[in-house]
């Protein structure tokens, strides 16, 4: 029995991990939970699951939370809340697996102190990597812990890299779908709206990702994590654009073998892989051979995409670059999403955030989240005076 930690637990990937649970009630057991500001998810899965920990945002949430499971009967669940609370539900010992799914760099602590703590880590939060991968991938080796990637690209090359050895690894290619733009003029760049960056052709996600998978922004984060995750440089981490999301990602062998991973479109998959590893568990996510019939790669367009040109800029230059490049996308999706900057101000306010930072390498968690928030200053400085006459 495999006890799980869920750090995100009301998000997407934190529902998709219970599904799982629930489906193998005989392999895995929910141990603790980090519900984040969502009180009525995280009451409902306290009632289902009974954790030991369950962590809220803050200290206000927890006390409703914890009135509801007094009302209800429930006890043994111990309500905590804040970065110290996730820190706890991440670090219980009892567990054995801890699910990373805290958007942002929220859940950097606790993911952090797991692996300091000795706990197998199910990474699907991608900015913990970008923003600190140096870091987690130095104490995971200290620790001797596997950081095992349920991002489904990066899931992708993971179990194709099972085929040999990292030296007899040329490159890797992680396939991007193109976003809702992959075809449209240039020209009409400047018109795009709000609800057509959010309208993503193959995924359904959250908001800000959904801009991200728009702006290819998205892709460049996973650059940084697949060197981080793969101990690769940047220039043998391959972006290619393949609309049909068919082919998750690819893995070429120095004898120019290409070993590729296909699979539905479904993120129990990837959960259920690295919840499993090193065994594989039989599922009913089946793959319809007939969507291999027509199949479609090409380059990415780095000048319809530059976002993606500055996640290679970062990559290159790691720390403070990488750390900047995730805050300033932040702020700047945020200011998209509340229609201040234009969609082509996303990429614009990256870039000149990424012009002031210092080539620094932060040695500690408390210096990565100083590099983020002065990140982000910068890009609210930017915001400001590019696009004070449109806030207006």
């Amino acid at each position: 029995m495999k006890r799980i930690a869920i750090l995100g637990s009301t998000g997407s990937i934190g529902q998709s991990t219970l599904s799982i649970v629930e489906s193998y009630p005989e392999r895995f057991a929910v141990s603790s939970l980090a519900a984040g500001r969502n009180l009525d998810a995280a009451h409902t899965q306290c009632m289902r699951w009974r954790p030991t920990v369950v962590s809220l945002a803050n200290e206000e949430l927890a006390a409703d939370l914890q009135r509801r499971l007094r009302r209800d009967g429930v006890s043994g669940t111990e309500v905590v809340w804040g970065t110290e609370g996730t820190v706890r539900a991440a670090t219980l010992p009892k567990v054995d697996f801890v699910v990373s799914a805290i958007v942002g760099v929220a859940g950097l602590q606790a993911t952090y102190e797991a692996v300091r703590a000795g706990k197998t880590i199910g990474l699907a939060n991608k900015e913990a990597m970008v923003a600190a991968g140096e870091i987690l991938t130095a104490a995971a080796r200290e620790k001797n812990v596997a950081l095992l990637p349920i991002d489904s690209e990066h899931n992708a090359v993971h179990q194709c890299m099972r085929a040999g050895r990292r030296s007899e690894v040329r490159q890797i290619w992680l396939t991007a779908s193109g976003g809702p733009f992959r075809t449209l003029p240039l020209s009409e760049f400047d018109k795009i709206t709000v609800e057509q960056a959010l309208r993503h052709p193959t995924w359904v996600m959250g908001r800000r990702i959904t801009i991200d998978s728009a702006t290819l922004l998205n892709k460049g984060l996973e650059i940084i994590e697949a060197c981080r995750l793969f101990n690769l440089p940047p220039s043998a981490v391959k972006v290619t654009v393949h609309p049909q999301s068919t082919v998750h990602s690819l893995v070429e062998y120095v004898d120019g073998s290409l070993l590729a991973q296909i699979s539905v479109t479904d993120m129990r998959l990837p959960i259920l892989y690295a919840l499993s590893y090193p065994e594989r568990v039989e599922s009913d996510l089946r793959f319809d051979m007939e969507t291999l019939s027509d199949l479609h790669f090409e380059a990415p367009d780095f000048q319809r995409f530059p976002c993606l040109r500055l996640a290679y800029e970062a990559a290159e230059k790691g720390g403070a670059h990488a750390i900047a490049l995730n805050a300033a996308d932040e702020v700047a999706v945020a200011a998209f999403l509340e229609r201040v900057i234009p969609f082509r101000g996303i990429p614009a306010t990256i870039e000149e955030v990424l012009e002031t930072t210092s080539e620094t390498h932060p040695a500690t968690i408390q210096e990565v989240l100083a590099l983020d928030c002065e990140a982000r200053e910068g890009a609210r400085e930017v915001l400001s005076r590019r696009f004070a006459a449109r806030r207006g």
